[in-house]
């Protein structure tokens, strides 16, 4: 009996290591897709900023709410595709997510200066990069601020679409500060998911979808987080 209960026990560590080694390399590969996303918006957006001919062609007419629209129509076509792609179609998708970002965010590096949309990136990669770890290793549950945060995500909608109209400061800046919050607490609900989602999935097509997809998760976090609280550091030309 001893040595069956030593066996069982050196046969349970054994799953366990191999478990945790499994969820290391796919919170890796995740952080990865993320990080290489974030990489290439910047890329894109740069280049698109420096070249005038570019700007005039994506922004002065009606092509311009193509530009601003295509990084949604892209999310919706990952969400409400996934089960039907392969992981390579999906991964295709989320970099070409990525570059069409780029396109729309180039408009920032016109309205900022560099220095503070610089400033403002490492700001928003030290507090994601925090906020990520709390989310990993909390022990703590945070399932609960999910819906809350969702909804708090549609209420910053609304008021942004309705502050086009009013055009006020004030709210503005109240836009902002929630912006902030909700997607700070997106970072670590969304890390503590993508980590939990792991003990569901059976196969590997299933991890490979389930990281990139995490990866395009965490990165409207980031993007969103950097873009309110450049509200906040950024500097107009």
């Amino acid at each position: 009996m001893e040595r069956y209960n030593t066996a069982y026990r050196a046969g349970t560590t054994a799953q366990t290591a191999e478990f945790d080694a499994g969820l290391r390399a796919y919170m890796l590969k995740v952080y990865n897709y993320m990080a290489s996303g974030v990489l290439l918006t910047g890329i894109v957006a740069m280049l698109v900023a420096r070249s005038e001919t570019l700007m005039q062609a994506l922004f002065s007419g009606p092509q311009a709410y193509i530009v601003m629209f295509a990084p949604l129509i892209f999310v919706l076509v990952m969400s409400f595709g996934i089960n039907k792609m392969r992981a390579s179609t999906l991964q295709m998708l989320f970099w070409a997510y990525a570059a069409v970002m780029g396109l729309s965010l180039s408009v920032v590096l016109i309205a900022f200066t560099g220095e503070s949309v610089a400033r403002t990136f490492f700001i928003t990669a030290a507090a994601f990069g925090a906020l990520s770890l709390y989310g990993y290793t909390t022990k703590k549950s945070l399932s609960g601020m999910g819906t809350f945060l969702m909804m708090g995500v549609f209420g910053l909608i609304i008021a942004t679409v309705v502050n086009r109209f009013l055009g006020s400061s004030m709210m503005q800046f109240l836009i902002s500060c929630a912006g902030v919050l909700i997607f700070a607490g997106l970072t670590a609900y969304d890390t503590q998911r993508i980590k939990e989602s792991y003990y569901m999935m059976a196969t590997g097509e299933a991890v490979a979808k389930g990281a990139i997809m995490g990866a395009l998760s965490l990165y409207l976090d980031f993007v969103n987080l950097f873009m309110y609280m450049l509200q906040f550091l950024g500097d107009r030309k």
